[in-house]
């Protein structure tokens, strides 16, 4: 079993009981990235079950900048399991082995930024037909925390009451229009469950860096007023079960002339032992998302990037998360 590191349990690893409040949310997310084939992709559920469904994506980023995308709100019935529209995740190992297959149709985005009219891009380009089946097996501790409800808690400004993370190996197999291809990567997953709203955060950057079996990190910061007055900036630096805790990030970002598709990013830690790192990103990928809440909209930008830390080159994903004004 993984070493966990935190206020968790393994069966943390499972899913919990369905919360009151309506935006309960309970996800999963998954990455992998295979160097070798400049090959990535990520993939979500989240079960809102009182609200009777489920957020449902799919994202695949192709070597020659082709973005493989689907995403869907299928009705769900209940919190027991990640399975909604043609992905299901599964545990395997609590901590140490988990499966996440798909078969669908995906929509294949030759300009992945016609994403930002989701309407008019799913409309006029061409659909594949994709099926996965991956192993993700842990090379790192399982990190994170749990908190219990407060008194009087404001169900609407809910991002996670609980939230774990931990870097994995992937392998597998990937077939896209009948063509097989065998994947051989690595990636980080989370887990997260509670009240949640995408507009309950002002905005953050979210980083996970894959250098092979023996180093991984995930940096994060975290702005949930527009002041900035509540603002958390971290991470860690995972070396097989053994991690480093960030305690300070800056990242600055280079961006597209539209001020919001970042391309480049510079992040620079300090860990909690004073070893100090310089991290630069490159975009290879990128595919711009929205979720929408009444008259709200947020936006999400993804970038499947390549990473260099001292003389390791990796590769990893770039969050952005920004509300639109």
């Amino acid at each position: 079993m993984a070493r966990i590191i935190g206020n968790l349990a393994p069966e943390d690893d499972l899913m919990h009981p369905l919360g009151p409040e309506k935006n309960f949310n309970e996800s999963a997310y998954y990455n992998f990235f295979d160097t070798k084939k400049s090959l990535g992709g990520w993939f979500r559920i989240g079960n809102r079950a009182n609200e009777g469904s489920a957020e449902r994506t799919v994202c695949l980023y192709l070597p020659d900048g082709r973005v493989l995308f689907s995403f869907g709100r299928p009705s769900i019935p209940n919190n027991d399991a990640f399975d909604a529209a043609g992905l299901k995740f599964e545990v395997l190992e609590m901590t140490d082995r988990h499966r996440t297959t798909f078969d669908g149709n995906v929509v294949e985005l030759r300009e992945p930024r016609q994403m930002a009219d989701p309407k008019a891009a799913f409309q006029n380009n061409p659909k594949k037909r994709v099926t996965f089946d991956l192993e993700h097996v842990a090379v790192g501790p399982l990190y994170g925390h749990k908190a219990e409800e407060k008194p009087g808690e404001d169900a609407s400004q809910g991002f996670a009451r609980a939230h774990f993370e931990q870097h994995m190996k992937v392998t597998g197999s990937l077939t896209i229009d009948g063509e097989v291809q065998r994947i051989e990567g690595f990636g980080l997953r989370d887990h997260s469950w509670g009240p949640r709203f995408w507009q309950a955060i002002h905005s953050y950057e979210w980083l996970t860096l894959n250098f092979g079996e023996g180093l991984g990190a995930m940096v994060s910061c975290v702005q949930r007023d527009a002041a900035g007055k509540e603002t958390s900036k971290g991470g860690v630096i995972v070396r097989g079960m053994e991690m480093e805790r960030i305690v300070d990030a800056q990242i600055t970002a280079e961006y597209e002339d539209n001020g919001l598709y970042h391309k480049s990013l510079t992040a620079k830690i300090k860990t909690e032992k004073g070893a100090e790192h310089t991290i630069t990103g490159t975009v290879k990928g990128f595919i711009p998302l929205r979720n929408r809440r009444e008259n709200l909209e947020t936006f999400i930008g993804e970038g499947m990037t390549e990473w260099r830390m001292g003389d390791q080159v990796g590769y990893g994903l770039s969050e952005f998360l920004r509300q639109k004004k």
